[in-house]
């Protein structure tokens, strides 16, 4: 644990706040968890439990360990409680303005010495930080997902993100047990300005009909040696995410290489999103996912 922090708050309770949740309290540290629409926390909590005893089957943790993570989460309910932490990490949905606003309304409650981090996977630190009163104190946090098992954190410096506020979030994210990696502050810095092109070229594989869902995964898997295909991972990560990431980029660089294939947008109008809608690439309805094309 840094000695300077001791409480965060995550603003956030889907997937990855929970997951950031976790994974710092596992930390050491003490955990406000907070999301807008409160009916979420219950279910943000639970779902730690379970992916901590998940943990404690697998022998990585001891039911100790995990009972004392559960014990240092607590929901709540207002943006005050929020901004009483030493460390404040956004991990609301990915669209600029929403994050904006979120920090609008955390600004006025924070103290004087609060670090602001964005788990944003894409969008500019530095814009970020400008509609904060501390663009200082203001840095990019960006987990992978899921975060309690990826190893990686980027750190994303704004152009007026202080040195003091860098070695502080690197201390942090090395205390939970995370390898970090620098980024610059440009469109969806080094992970997915590599990964999320390759998932959208492997859409236009399949739009094009080169290869079918199975038959493209098949080929990445045990051509490549990946771990997911790109169509599962693209379904893991939230199909909506995937075309936000893709619409960053093909508006921060103005490169048509970037242009999301038409056919991710068109399941993104369905609501076809992945894992998370129970329908993408896959239909998760069953025991097995099977390819919907």
């Amino acid at each position: 644990m840094t000695s300077s922090i001791k409480t965060v708050a995550i603003i956030g309770a889907g997937q990855m706040g929970a997951g950031i949740a976790q994974a710092v309290a596992l930390g050491g540290y003490r955990v406000n968890l907070f999301d807008v629409e409160a009916t979420r926390l219950p279910a943000a909590i639970g779902a730690i439990g379970e992916s901590l005893a998940r943990q404690v089957a697998r022998t990585t943790l001891t039911q100790a360990q995990a009972d004392e993570a559960l014990a240092a989460i607590a929901g709540i309910g207002t943006l005050a409680e929020a901004g009483e932490a030493d460390l404040v990490i956004e991990a609301a949905v990915e669209d600029e303005a929403i994050k904006k606003a979120v920090f609008a309304d955390l600004v006025p409650h924070l103290g004087p010495d609060t670090l602001l981090a964005s788990n944003t996977s894409s969008i500019s630190i530095t814009r970020l930080a400008s509609a904060t009163d501390r663009p200082d104190r203001f840095i990019g946090l960006h987990f992978m997902k899921p975060a309690p098992v990826m190893k990686l954190v980027e750190i994303i410096r704004g152009i007026a993100t202080s040195a003091t506020t860098y070695e502080a979030a690197v201390a942090f994210a090395e205390s939970l047990g995370k390898t970090t990696t620098n980024a610059e502050d440009f469109p969806a810095f080094i992970v997915n300005r590599i990964l999320v092109p390759m998932i959208n070229e492997a859409i236009y594989v399949l739009y094009e009909g080169v290869g079918n869902v199975a038959s493209i995964d098949k080929a990445l898997k045990l051509g490549a040696n990946h771990p997911m295909g790109p169509l599962a991972l693209a379904d893991f990560m939230g199909l909506d995410v995937v075309l936000a990431i893709m619409n960053v980029l093909y508006e921060g660089l103005a490169d048509s290489k970037y242009r999301p294939c038409p056919l991710l947008v068109k399941y993104v109008e369905a609501g076809w999103l992945g894992r998370k809608s129970g329908r993408g690439f896959y239909d998760y309805s069953g025991d097995v996912p099977v390819p919907t094309r």
